[in-house]
């Protein structure tokens, strides 16, 4: 069962966890050394940018009213242009630098976590909007990109500068100084009230882009099925409602968003107002007019790291609630993994033993109950029975994408829990009834499953199928581009190549899930021919509705109940006249 649906939130409302941060921390200390330059450089330009007020500060007080200082005053008006290139041009190379940290931080993570994914079991897929993955992946990784790239050295920077800034004030003028920190307890309490209602309206966000995004992923996988039964005037409606939803979340947050810079303007207008009042007032003929000019910059300089610290400490919050999503899926456990004793699986006979095996896939209801059977090698098993009776699960507990949980399983001698999946999955061959074609060559497609496959042995593969000829008539033959899901081909065009896919990898097990239930005549045909090939001398598992097609098989196992009820030839179990001889002849009537 999926967690959540595309118009249910997901719970974001989490406190700041700086864990989280200090684990994004691990990834930036490969890069340590170009971080450490970067902040030396921030410093610097920090430092040589301060000093422009003292230059002007003295050139007033000491240079302006004579014209025998014009050189002096000059050369302090070079000064401050210097100051100002200088720590442009080192703040320029600091913020290249670090974006192309950020950027190496930021692959590592989205390599990391498409390898786990990669890993995840089909279980994990299974109760997931798809939608929503990809938010993770792609919206997330996005999001904290901007503070890997230069968040945590602008945050570092914006602290270096109101120290050294503070130090500066104290420094010209105390007194002054005193009445610019006379701000910062109305600043904060300000602050506080915007920020946490600014915190949970970007999180609000959040969750309805993730929703949208859902639904649009949802909305492109099913538009075929949309456009059959005319939802389309209803899928607009959702759209509108999730769409205006995502709208209203993201005015809410950029009207707290907008209350920061003119609280932060006008307190530091008050403040320098103060300065000018109280200097030139309080401190007449004590402070001189380039003191309170100096003081005057100074402040003006004080609250804008205070306003970038402000907006830096909420791209922190936001940045942690989607790391924790984004360490989320890669601390999800990989529930099917190799054993830590895991040996090679041996090339595979083809004898397939069930001993008392159990499974289920919610616990307290197991699909499977004790079930056990023997297959020889080179045995064409037919599994039928009603629908979400266990056909497919049995299959799939052979190429173990599911634990089971209880009995053992094992392919010639070998338990295949403690053999490694690569090992065991290279070795079997699984056709779908809607197989998946991949954007890329029709080459590509072949010997997806066998990547040293020559030319040679992929027609080779594709006239036993009897797509060989079509492919040819194309302009480009087999470097025929084709777009995802196959676009454009048929689906028995579609079938064909997968078939022609599962014989260039050369399978030991054959398993056929409903493999030729969607195609026409003329098509089954041609996967017959391919069938008759891919079945010599491979145990096989064939799973169909269509019990037309498995009469031939060397046995066929009814599945119901938890377990096989029949087993035999189809004549054997036609003579029985059990479950099998009552599927057989309501299909034959029908």
């Amino acid at each position: 069962m999926a967690r959540n649906k595309f118009d249910i939130d997901e719970q974001l409302e989490t406190p700041f966890d700086i864990r989280h941060l200090k684990r994004s921390l691990i990834y930036a200390g490969k890069y340590k050394g170009r971080i450490a330059l970067s902040l030396t450089l921030s410093a610097v330009a920090v430092i040589i940018g301060l000093l422009s007020p003292l230059i002007v500060q003295n050139a007033i007080d000491n240079y302006m009213g004579s014209t025998e200082t014009i050189p002096q005053l000059l050369l302090s008006g070079l000064g401050v242009l210097l100051c100002i290139v200088v720590s442009v041009i080192f703040s320029k190379i600091r913020s290249t630098m670090m974006t192309k940290v950020g950027q190496d931080i930021v692959y590592d993570i989205r390599r990391d976590l498409f390898e786990h994914m990669q890993r995840l079991s089909f279980e994990y897929y299974d109760s997931r909007p798809h939608g929503k993955i990809l938010t993770r992946i792609i919206n997330y990784i996005n999001s904290i990109s901007d503070l890997m790239t230069n968040g945590l050295i602008n945050f570092i920077l914006e602290i270096f500068n109101l120290v050294f800034i503070t130090i500066f004030m104290f420094f010209v003028s105390w007194q002054l100084a005193l009445i610019t920190m006379a701000g910062l307890p109305l600043y904060a309490a300000v602050m506080m009230f915007i920020k946490n209602r600014q915190r949970k309206a970007w999180q609000s966000v959040s969750n309805k882009s993730s929703n949208l995004n859902a639904y649009l992923h949802e909305s492109i996988v099913g538009v075929k099925i949309s456009q059959m039964f005319t939802r389309e005037d209803e899928n607009e409606e959702i759209n509108d409602k999730l769409a205006n939803a995502y709208r209203k979340s993201w005015m809410r947050a950029v009207k707290f968003s907008n209350l920061v810079w003119p609280v932060t303007d006008t307190v530091s207008i008050a403040v320098r107002a103060g300065i000018f009042a109280v200097g030139l007032l309080a401190f007449r003929g004590t402070l001189s007019l380039g003191t309170i000019l100096a003081m005057t910059d100074y402040s003006a300089r004080f609250w804008q790291p205070l306003m970038n610290l402000s907006n830096l400490m909420n791209t922190f919050i936001n940045a942690v609630a989607y790391l924790e999503r984004i360490f989320e899926m890669m601390d999800e456990p990989i529930t099917v993994d190799d054993a830590p004793d895991a040996v090679e699986m041996p090339e595979i006979i083809g004898d397939v033993h069930f001993e008392d095996v159990t499974f289920a896939y919610e616990e307290g209801i197991n699909i499977l109950e004790n079930l056990s059977f023997d297959v020889k090698a080179g045995e064409s098993i037919a599994l039928v029975g009603p629908t979400g009776a266990g056909k497919t699960t049995i299959v799939n507990l052979i190429s173990r994408f599911y634990n089971i949980n209880g009995g053992k399983v094992r392919i010639d001698d070998s338990d295949i829990s403690k053999v490694t999946l690569k090992s065991l999955r290279s070795q079997m061959g699984i056709m779908l009834q809607d197989s998946f074609i991949f954007s890329g060559t029709l080459m590509d497609n072949v010997r997806y499953g066998r990547l040293d496959a020559t030319l040679d042995e992929v027609r080779a593969a594709c006239k036993i199928v009897g797509i060989d000829d079509y492919i040819m008539s194309l302009k480009d033959g087999y470097e025929t581009e084709v777009n995802e899901r196959g676009a454009g081909l048929s689906q028995g065009q579609k079938q064909l190549i997968a078939f022609a896919r599962t014989i260039v990898s050369d399978p030991k097990i054959l398993v056929l899930d409903e493999a030729t239930s969607s195609i026409d005549a003329k098509t089954e045909r041609y996967l017959q021919n391919g069938l008759d090939h891919l079945l010599k001398g491979r145990t096989s598992f064939i799973i169909a509705h269509r019990l037309s097609t498995i009469r031939s098989c060397d046995r066929i196992m009814y599945v119901s109940n938890k377990g096989i009820t029949e087993a035999g030839t189809h004549e054997e179990l036609m003579a029985k006249k059990g479950d099998y001889y009552k599927l057989y002849t309501a299909q034959a009537v029908s």
